[in-house]
């Protein structure tokens, strides 16, 4: 087997049996063909069924002089995926990459935003401009409804079921979930779907696209970090901020105005409740506020 082989049944492995999103699927690949790079340049001629651990633990060695400890546990983690891929299909009885530890990165807790930096970031919009209305719904809906990139430029007019309050999201590995969606936020997406969009030309096959670029087409991940930096710095914030800040700073809000940690949970898209919980360590008084309140013994 070679590699072009081995990548593209791995890609099909991802997409049809494990259902990852194209952004995830992206990444694994982008994983290996790292490998495979470090493979062609050290004229190393070994095949996906023969690569054995010593040329691995040389290639984990070469990405650590240029990345850090959290990109090479990323690149380490998509490899191993891989190699278990190789393994379930019965190409490989062995694992190069047994007993291989990834470095330690610690658990890096969110940046945040306070509820005044939102304030100031989304009040300096440009509203004169038509990209203005579209701007503010965008960082809106970010810190109204928890929002990764991804899922927000994805949003479609289809999705959003203002009657019933709720929005449909789709996440990780196409995976749904309803989100509730405040009178404010509603406010705002409806201004710019009924005042701007509506005025624009539409490519054919964007016309569900909530959020469009000026041509009329689906708006970029790159474009939406770039709206936020440039306000960051127009506003002078001196803090470096994404989209995901917005998201973060929706869970902290929600977590220290008293909401269920399961209820965010599910609000977030994450499986798991220990994702969440990163936010517990963001505001401890909060702890100290559920024991007050719930224990029998105060």
């Amino acid at each position: 087997m070679k590699w072009k082989q081995a990548l593209e049944d791995f890609e099909h492995y991802l997409k049809l049996e494990r259902g990852l999103s194209d952004n995830s699927i992206k990444n694994y690949l982008y994983d290996v063909a790292k490998l495979i790079y470090f493979l062609e340049t050290n004229a190393l001629n070994v095949s996906p069924l023969k690569i054995d651990k010593d040329t691995v633990q040389r290639f984990i060695y070469e990405i650590a002089k240029d990345v850090n400890p959290r990109s090479q546990a990323r690149i380490i983690s998509g490899l191993k995926s891989f190699f278990n891929y190789l393994n379930f299909e019965g190409y490989r009885t062995d694992h190069p990459m047994d007993l291989l530890e990834s470095p330690k990165i610690g658990r890096k807790l969110p940046d945040t935003l306070s509820e005044d930096e939102i304030n100031e970031i989304i009040g300096a919009v440009d509203l004169t401009k038509p990209e203005g209305e579209r701007n503010r719904a965008i960082l809106e809906t970010l810190y109204g409804c928890g929002l990764r990139v991804s899922e927000l430029i994805n949003l479609r007019i289809s999705d959003l079921f203002f009657e019933e309050d709720f929005i449909k999201v789709t996440g990780k590995g196409d995976k749904q979930r309803f989100v509730p969606i405040s009178n404010f936020n509603k406010k705002y997406i409806n201004i710019y779907r009924y005042e701007v969009r509506v005025h624009q030309t539409i490519k054919k096959g964007f016309e569900d696209i909530l959020f469009l670029n000026r041509r009329g087409k689906q708006l970029s991940r790159a474009m939406v970090f770039t709206i936020i930096k440039q306000l960051a710095v127009k506003i002078d914030l001196g803090k470096s901020i994404s989209p995901h800040t917005f998201r973060h700073s929706f869970a902290t809000h929600l977590l220290q105005n008293g909401a269920d940690l399961r209820a965010i949970q599910q609000m977030l898209g994450h499986e798991s409740i220990t994702t969440t919980e990163v936010y517990m360590h963001l505001d401890r008084t909060h702890l100290a506020d559920v024991m007050d309140k719930y224990h029998p013994r105060k």
